[in-house]
């Protein structure tokens, strides 16, 4: 099975590109090929202008690359660990240190602490300035946010949008739909394949089919008989409600009266504003 099938796109200097969908999509492979880590069976890349690989010891000087498992040496401290990155790129915390300087304030508490005794939110801070130390062109961050709670994940991101305003190239995946809207554009991938690429907003308003949220006394038992009506396109479960796709707005009362005949008395459908992810389940049923 291939990891990626035909995958194309490009990055503008300066922006904040998201890679959007699940474990096992592609998106760590895609990483490590623009990264210079893995070579691909066929097809061709650059990177800051940079072929993958004829010019991989000029590209891995140019990027910035944190993969999504914390990779650092777990027993030195968060000094020496920052200090060890800067010299194997030549250079000094010193040097860059204006470049880090907003993130690793938040963790120069404890610098002398060593990384693997840190929580995720300080792991991650320390990771992407190792990342940074060697003052890269372009970043790489393969679903830096995972396992990280609420309040780490949105500084995490404002975090982003201060280095992209310092010209970074950022290129960042997520399996998180909401983090979708934080950036630029993004690319919606499954199996290797991406779906679409275009600005969230404009992603969002490509979803043209009604769309209702409903619930009932057994969730269960109602997403089954939903699946089951002509007049329903797709539907799935969203949090505590199911996302209903009709064949068009007319077909509501139509639907909530069969559903009230076949045991849901209770039955409570609205109509809903699509997100990210019903366009990426939209497509992905298409597929």
């Amino acid at each position: 099975m291939d990891a990626l099938k035909g995958v194309s796109f490009q990055v503008g200097t300066g922006e904040l590109f998201g890679i959007i969908g699940p474990d096992g999509a592609g998106k760590t492979s895609l990483f490590r090929i623009l990264t210079t880590l893995l070579i691909a069976d066929e097809g061709s890349a650059t990177v800051d202008g940079l072929d993958v690989r004829r010019d991989y010891k000029q590209i891995r000087c140019r990027v910035g690359y944190m993969p999504g498992r914390f990779s650092l040496y777990q027993d030195m401290s968060v000094e020496e660990n920052l200090s060890f990155f800067a010299s194997v790129f030549g250079t000094t915390i010193q040097a860059n240190y204006r470049l880090i300087e907003d993130i690793y304030k938040q963790i120069e508490p404890f610098k002398k602490r060593r990384a693997g005794k840190l929580s995720g939110g300080m792991k991650q801070k320390l990771a992407l300035c190792c990342a940074l130390i060697h003052k890269p062109s372009v970043l790489f961050l393969d679903e830096p946010t995972t396992g990280v709670d609420p309040v780490s994940r949105k500084e995490f991101w404002q975090m982003l949008r201060r280095l992209q305003a310092q010209n970074i190239t950022i290129v960042v995946s997520t399996p998180y739909m909401d983090e979708a809207m934080l950036c630029d554009r993004i690319a919606l991938i499954r199996e290797g394949l991406f779906l679409t690429i275009d600005t969230p907003a404009k992603i969002i308003a490509g979803f043209e089919a009604p769309l209702f949220a409903a619930s009932a006394g057994n969730m269960s038992r109602l997403l089954s008989h939903l699946r089951r009506l002509p007049e329903v396109k797709s539907s799935y479960a969203f949090g505590d409600v199911h996302h209903v796709v009709l064949d068009r707005r007319e077909s509501l009362s139509t639907v909530a009266n069969r559903l009230k005949e076949s045991g849901f008395p209770d039955i409570e459908m609205h109509p809903i504003t699509p997100t990210v992810e019903d366009q990426f389940l939209n497509l992905e049923f298409r597929v």
